[in-house]
């Protein structure tokens, strides 16, 4: 039998569905307004908890059950605003546990929309998913948010060519393509940012979400690459709070459809007709920092 370490020890509760609903006075003698949080939440606690592994005594293991009943209890007793927010009172909350020494937390957030027909009816809106992740180890403290699932297409403005070609090569070079994508986007708030309760993450989300937006819209893209650097730029620029963005990007590809067959042109002077492929896909990604801010690979532990 040879000697082993045993490293990476963490335990949690998956996916906790937890939807909130504040009542908030309108003044109103008929009904109040309701204000809905829909949230996924994961926790995971590091710390000293070998002796659970190696002999079974789970004399220092807080329960994932535990870890579930405070993601209500704390809900209702502090109340939840943005994703960030609500994993930050989480963190305080285990950070203060015995035998815990660090944590992991992530939520997904989901977006309605109230209905004008009265205060307290909504239809789920948004394509995309928020998230957002709190770790801790010791006094350090990191805040994450980002998004998933932004589908973005432009009919044109996008280029592809100048690559190097060998014998496997046999995708043609254009001047004119679709170019469409999933946004997979996660970015890093500065080390103040993170310890500061001042942060309106709202606003923050917002802010990037536009921005990347804007910056997809108006790129004249040359290379998925260029249209990835311009959407993290952009983000960067428009939150200072932030210190780096991470974005991930699938190629969705639009072939051309041959309609030769069928006497017909494609593309035609009035349009085309493609082909929208699911797989196999181009895959790119990127991370841009702000210069001189120091890399912290432990803020994006556990995190794709």
């Amino acid at each position: 039998m040879g000697d082993y370490e045993l490293s990476d020890l963490q335990h949690g509760k998956a996916e906790c569905r937890l939807v909130s609903v504040d009542r908030v006075s309108t003044g109103s003698t008929t009904e109040a307004r309701h204000v809905l949080h829909d949230l996924n939440v994961t926790t995971q606690l590091r710390g000293d908890f070998a002796t659970a592994y190696t002999d079974g005594d789970n004399s220092h293991v807080h329960a994932t059950d535990t870890q579930k009943n405070s993601v209500f209890a704390l809900a209702r007793e502090h109340g939840v605003t943005s994703p960030e927010a609500f994993l930050l009172v989480l963190a305080d909350h285990w950070a203060a546990q015995p035998w815990v020494t660090g944590t992991w937390f992530a939520a997904e957030h989901y977006a309605w929309e109230r209905l004008p027909a009265n205060a307290h009816s909504f239809v789920r809106c948004g394509q995309e998913t928020r998230t957002a992740w709190v770790q801790t180890y010791g006094d350090d403290r990191f805040v994450l948010g980002g998004l998933q699932d932004l589908v973005l297409l432009k009919s044109t403005g996008s280029e592809f060519r100048g690559f190097p070609r060998d014998r496997f090569t046999t995708l043609a070079e254009t001047d004119d393509r679709v170019l469409s994508t999933s946004v997979t986007a996660t970015w890093r708030y500065g080390s103040g940012a993170a310890r500061s309760t001042e942060v309106d993450h709202d606003a923050t989300y917002a802010a990037v979400r536009s921005a990347l937006l804007d910056a997809f819209a108006g790129t004249h893209s040359l290379a998925l690459q260029q249209t990835i650097h311009a959407m993290a730029t952009a983000a960067l620029d428009s939150c200072p709070e932030l210190a780096e963005i991470r974005i991930a990007c699938p190629n969705k590809h639009h072939f051309l459809v041959d309609l030769a067959p069928f006497d017909l042109d494609n593309p035609g002077p009035d349009g085309a007709v493609y082909l929208a492929a699911d797989r196999p896909y181009g895959l790119i990604s990127a991370t841009v920092s702000r210069a001189g801010d120091p890399a912290e690979p432990r803020a994006w532990a556990g995190i794709r």
